[in-house]
């Protein structure tokens, strides 16, 4: 089964960038969507964005589009969430998954599109 690592979480002031790379363990990874997801203390797990196996498909969600953009690199296994204007909202344990079904649809804003999760890495946005 794919694993899932993602690393370059950390503390940055609002208004600031950061990169997240989520590696996978195979090959098998650019045969699948992936997404980013992230959960913030005593909330839900929410959707941030989605990205097709051949990357020429993307979505993200409302509160990030125009500042997060996600990219993918199947020669390097690695899915990046490069994140501009940040804001102490965006707050949280951010998580990468790999999709369940071969395809693109609906199913990926959902959790339960997704069968294979990382551990998170935590970005923290001070005022």
């Amino acid at each position: 089964q794919v694993q899932l690592v993602e690393s370059g979480g950390g503390l940055v002031q609002a208004g600031g960038s950061l990169r997240l790379s989520c590696e996978a363990s195979e090959r098998t990874f650019s045969n699948h969507a992936m997404g980013w997801f992230r959960q913030a203390p005593g909330k839900e797990r929410e959707f941030v964005a989605a990205i097709s196996w051949s990357g020429g498909n993307a979505f993200h969600e409302d509160s990030v589009k125009g500042r997060f953009t996600i990219s993918r690199d199947n020669a390097k296994n690695t899915v990046y969430l490069q994140m501009n204007s940040l804001r102490p909202e965006d707050t949280a344990v951010y998580y990468c998954a790999a999709a369940t079904l071969a395809g693109w649809g609906f199913w990926l804003v959902h959790l339960d599109g997704y069968n294979v999760w990382g551990q998170g890495t935590q970005v923290t946005v001070s005022s």
